[in-house]
């Protein structure tokens, strides 16, 4: 697992020099870089969402773009259209900004269900059609999409289906004091974001993505993944529970996680850490504990709480 380690460590250095005091946001989005997943993160302007995505692009040398959505976006602003060439009398194809390997769709609440589900088929299935002809992406391919959790007027929630394909709900939330500081410090003369260098290459990032689906997982790991998925649809206060996505991409984030902590096999620690960015967001509580104010988070606790974690097997099993 060192070159996992190796990398990880090459990236979150690099990136930490921008996105000062957030090791932990860091190791979660590189969870999801790692494991082919996409993110949200949710968190109120200004402290550094679009930064956490640029400094990843430069760190390993992707090609990066960013769409500002505005409810006046039309699924073609995003995918690409098909334009004729009059000197050759056919049609060419313009890509749209989604054709790069890394995408930060800023604040993707603010378009029309129709722009945002010209999305879907991009982030599940890694290719975009227009006009019949499909394009595939260029690996790797990673959407950060950040909304603002405060601000509903002129937005339009995600549904169910758009939220289910992303693998983690991330925040980055303030920064500390001391952090603070430094960061007025790092950006006295310019903004650091300008001075960071690439430190790994695209085919790095691909071969250590393949190496972490070597990380082995045991059967008693993956029973409890999904008795805890399980228990977010049995849940009382659950309208909606978690899809089999959900299992799989929690799955594949414990074993990022564990290779990142240098270990080849799965623990139960790895899954309770990324149930709540894996998991919440998932979840649609019902009209009743609405009304009671019962957030998505607190519903996976209570799950965490009560499904029990899975210890060494039974003597008698061996």
């Amino acid at each position: 697992m060192e070159e996992v380690q190796s990398f990880t460590g090459k990236v979150s250095d690099n990136v930490e020099r921008v996105i000062i005091g957030k090791r932990d946001v860091i190791e979660l989005t590189l969870i999801g870089l790692l494991a082919q997943g996409h993110l949200l993160i949710e968190d109120v302007p200004g402290v550094g969402k679009t930064m956490l995505a640029r400094s990843i692009a430069k760190s390993i040398g992707s090609t990066f773009r960013r769409i500002q959505f505005t409810p006046d976006m039309l699924p073609s602003d995003v995918t690409g259209v098909s334009v004729f060439n009059q000197k050759t009398l056919e049609f060419e194809f313009r890509p749209g900004p989604v054709m790069a390997q890394i995408v930060l769709t800023d604040e993707i609440n603010r378009a029309t269900p129709k722009t945002q589900s010209a999305l879907l088929e991009a982030m599940e299935e890694r290719q975009v059609t227009v006009d019949g002809v499909t394009y595939p992406m260029k690996r790797p391919f990673l959407v950060l999409a950040t909304q603002n959790p405060i601000e509903y007027e002129g937005t339009f929630p995600l549904p169910e289906a758009q939220l289910d394909r992303f693998m983690l709900r991330i925040s980055l939330g303030y920064p500390s004091k001391e952090d603070e500081i430094k960061i007025l410090d790092s950006q006295r003369f310019r903004h650091p974001i300008e001075g960071i260098e690439q430190v790994v290459t695209v085919q790095e990032l691909i071969d250590v993505q393949e190496k972490v689906k070597e990380i082995h997982v045991e059967d008693l790991v993956k029973r409890y993944i999904v008795d805890l998925v399980s228990m977010t649809r049995e849940h009382p206060d659950a309208y909606l529970g978690a899809s089999p996505r959900g299992s799989l991409n929690l799955y594949r984030a414990g074993q990022v996680r564990a290779a990142i902590h240098g270990r080849d096999f799965v623990i139960p620690d790895d899954v309770k850490a990324l149930a709540m960015a894996a998991l919440a967001h998932r979840l649609i509580v019902s009209p009743s504990a609405r009304i009671k104010d019962v957030d998505p988070r607190a519903v996976v606790e209570d799950v965490l709480q009560s499904v029990p974690v899975p210890g060494a097997r039974a003597r008698a099993e061996r």
